[in-house]
């Protein structure tokens, strides 16, 4: 049976009811079942693969998605608080594992390497029966191991990949982003630059040297040159780059007053450090205050950078203040950040966050499916509306599985008041000043497509 044929027969779309958020179950009829990748149906117990970055420059950020996704497993299988399940506007999950299975999990390192991420993923899948591969914090290592789940018939739940192109020219059928994007990130932070630092500046660019890094320089240059402000130069860096002292003199004789760093992880805590280093931040170019902006950064990122991060300006996907600063809309955060730091003795990064989150919605699209087959999971997530996992009101849009929410723009604190607390949120943008069309060009236009959906049958 085709896999396009599955997902049309014997089933009824998911839909959100309007105002609650709550799922309808998708009906799923006996003549519909077919083989499918790593069927767990005879099975007690269920495998997750997690495929994170436990060594390379993101390996920081690793550490908090593996986190998380312990965390996780723990809630669903009934263990601890609940967590998130308690807030979900879904109220499919029952901690009694995924449909009455226990959740069980291996775990990869992904090196921040395509090649080393897919050989993980596959290993993940053929030997030990994973029946989702999950996690990552590169857009290449997501694009590369995305491919690998459409063709292998497993769901691919990215965690940290802000390039445009996850869910843009290389979207697929099976696999799905909670996470934002460049272009959202170059739209929530245009209208706040431009309200610091006005529209007369000349923009100097180092950029890591893959496709997060492209698209990251390609959204934040076309907001920023839209609003005035002039590209100086773009020069691209190794994502294996520990010193950038050679990349930062050249900015300094040039006669750019901004240094936009298109870095993530180990590569940004040591590009800002050498900036500033460097004296970046004390010059005075053009009668203007030098000023340093990082398009993308974490909590992580701001604890290794330490004080070369009061000021910088940036965006999150998610920041564990929002309960607390912003209210209830972002309700979930709060019991997240309680379960997290009663677990692990601080409070949970963005990349926690997005792959908890990735968690518990792959087990709920199983739960609302009735199925672990990948196509009626598919068919539970697409176009599916949820609240309560801390992001406020949260589409999974059909077109192309690209998640939409409000985006956080934050700037370092001058004054911190402990280690866990160095970034201020600044404003949150609605999801709807951050949303495009599914063909917009910077995705791939009128020629991206999902395909079909593969089960592996």
């Amino acid at each position: 049976m085709s896999t396009s044929n599955f997902t049309r027969r014997g089933m009824l779309k998911t839909s959100a009811v309007a105002g609650a958020g709550l799922a309808v179950p998708t009906i799923f009829t006996a003549s519909s079942v077919a083989a499918f990748t790593n069927d767990p149906s005879e099975a007690s117990s269920v495998t997750l693969g997690f495929n994170v970055p436990q060594s390379g420059p993101y390996a920081d950020e690793g550490a908090d998605e593996l986190r998380a996704y312990e965390l996780a497993v723990e809630h669903l299988n009934g263990e601890g608080d609940g967590g998130m399940m308690n807030t979900f506007s879904s109220k499919a999950l029952q901690g009694n594992g995924i449909m009455g299975k226990k959740v069980e999990y291996v775990s990869g390192d992904t090196q921040t390497k395509s090649d080393a991420a897919r050989a993980s993923a596959k290993s993940m899948i053929e030997k030990d029966g994973a029946i989702i591969i999950t996690g990552g914090s590169s857009s290449g290592v997501a694009v590369a191991v995305q491919a690998l789940c459409q063709d292998a018939g497993v769901i691919f739940m990215a965690g940290l990949t802000h390039s445009n192109d996850t869910t843009g020219k290389d979207r697929k059928a099976n696999g799905f982003r909670h996470f934002f994007n460049s272009w959202m990130s170059g739209a929530a932070l245009a209208p706040v630059l431009a309200n610091a630092y006005g529209s007369d500046r000349k923009a100097y660019h180092l950029t890591a040297d893959y496709n997060w890094g492209y698209t990251t320089e390609e959204a934040i240059r076309n907001s920023t040159e839209a609003m005035g402000w002039e590209t100086v130069n773009a020069v691209k860096t190794p994502l294996t780059q520990t010193d950038f002292s050679a990349y930062i003199t050249p900015v300094l004789q040039s006669d750019a007053d901004v240094l936009v760093l298109n870095h993530y992880g180990g590569n940004m805590v040591n590009s800002l450090t050498n900036a500033v280093q460097f004296g970046l931040r004390d010059k005075m170019v053009n009668d203007k205050q030098f000023e340093i902006i990082v398009p993308l950064y974490s909590e992580l990122m701001a604890r290794g950078a330490g004080k070369s991060i009061a000021g910088i300006f940036g965006s999150q996907n998610w920041d564990w203040k929002l309960e607390r600063e912003k209210g209830d809309r972002y309700v979930g955060t709060d019991v997240f950040v309680k379960s997290f730091g009663e677990k692990y003795g601080f409070p949970p990064s963005q990349a926690a966050h997005t792959c908890y989150v990735q968690t518990l919605l792959y087990a709920d699209a199983v739960e609302r499916a009735g199925s672990f087959n990948p196509c009626a999971v598919v068919e539970a997530l697409e176009g599916f509306e949820f609240d309560g996992l801390g992001n406020g009101p949260t589409l999974y849009r059909a077109e192309d599985h690209q998640c939409f929410k409000d985006v956080v723009v934050v700037r370092g604190k001058e004054d911190p008041e402990n280690e866990f607390d160095l970034v201020e949120i600044v404003e949150v943008t609605p999801a709807d000043q951050v949303t495009y069309a599914p063909d917009a060009p910077e995705f791939g236009g009128s020629e991206a497509s999902l395909g079909e959906c593969n089960s592996g049958a």
